[in-house]
């Protein structure tokens, strides 16, 4: 049902192997896109979601990231390591310089690995879906974004689809917004034509290297708001501090005094799970964890409210 897509850096692969339960329990299956050069901490992320009988999607030619240019390595380590576990699935990503054939033949290479095909700008979706018509039934079929088009996913009604959209806006700290809408996908994905959705959680499809130098420190907060039709917002907690990159744990104590002070308020209509009760303790100790670990809770918060609405 729920594909949330990760990029592979140390705190999404560490959300993905504690949430690893969780996520089998509710059948989310994340997508894995392998950016950094080691693939240790990938490998620990697989078996973790292995050991607790879930399933996920690790990308074996990824876009972005250490293995662009070569991801042999991501494909030997599915051959090595998973290539009798049918809960690791090899995605492949279409994107808009790929060829027919170049997914043809990645798609060959991977057939004991269960592909799936991600469509990320591809633009032959008529001549593929012709070249896998026979397996079509068994398949599955990702779409991101701009891969919403009505005519592009009917050629693809076969199997199974699902739908990924952005709901994260990428700003700077310092410009965004208390609220805004994130997505209605949780709710209507099923009025598309859709099995499942996903989303990119609370990081968004922005990839970048390394994170500059915080001016601003910014925690974001999803939230479902049953009186508006179940659509999810997302709160985004500023600190005041904004015009040097100095005192990190300062901003962050700042920024989450404003999260306290929502929750304690009785309005935010934000699920009190277990991240957020991390960010509570984190508060009563005045501890900064540092900011990866800050959009680890962000996330996990965000797998947790999305797998209490469909309880």
């Amino acid at each position: 049902m729920y594909h949330p897509y990760f990029r592979g850096k140390q705190f999404e692969l560490l959300t993905i192997r504690e949430m690893a339960e969780a996520l089998a329990q509710k059948k989310f299956v994340p997508i894995i896109e392998p950016v950094k050069e080691s693939l240790g901490g990938l490998n620990k992320t697989l078996r973790a979601v292995c050991d607790k009988n879930g399933r996920a999607i690790a990308i074996v030619n990824p876009y972005h990231g250490a293995h662009r240019a070569d991801a042999s390595v991501v494909s030997d380590l599915l051959k090595d390591g998973y290539l009798e576990k049918p809960a690791i699935s090899a995605g492949i990503l279409l994107r808009e310089d790929m060829t027919v054939g170049e997914a043809i033949a990645c798609y060959d290479r991977h057939r004991t690995h269960h592909p799936v095909f991600i469509h990320y700008g591809f633009v032959y979706p008529k001549d593929l879906a012709a070249e896998i018509a026979g397996d079509m039934p068994e398949m599955t079929n990702i779409f991101v974004e701009d891969q919403d088009k009505i005519l592009y996913r009917k050629h693809f009604e076969g199997g199974k689809r699902i739908l990924v959209k952005d709901g994260f806006t990428s700003r700077r700290n310092a410009d965004y917004p208390e609220v805004e809408e994130f997505s209605d996908l949780h709710v209507t994905f099923r009025d598309r034509g859709m099995d499942g959705f996903g989303d990119f959680l609370t990081v968004g499809d922005v990839y970048r290297e390394g994170g500059g130098p915080a001016y601003a420190v910014a925690i974001h907060i999803t939230f479902i708001d049953s009186e508006r039709d179940d659509v999810m917002y997302i709160y985004h907690f500023v600190s005041d501090d904004q015009n040097t990159p100095t005192d990190p744990a300062g901003k962050f104590a700042q920024a989450l005094r404003k999260l306290i002070r929502k929750l304690d308020s009785g309005t935010s209509r934000i699920l009190e799970t277990s991240a957020i009760k991390e960010f509570r303790d984190l508060h009563a100790k005045g501890h900064f964890p540092g900011l990866g670990y800050v959009k680890k809770l962000s996330m996990k918060h965000h797998i947790e409210t999305l797998a209490d609405y469909f309880d």
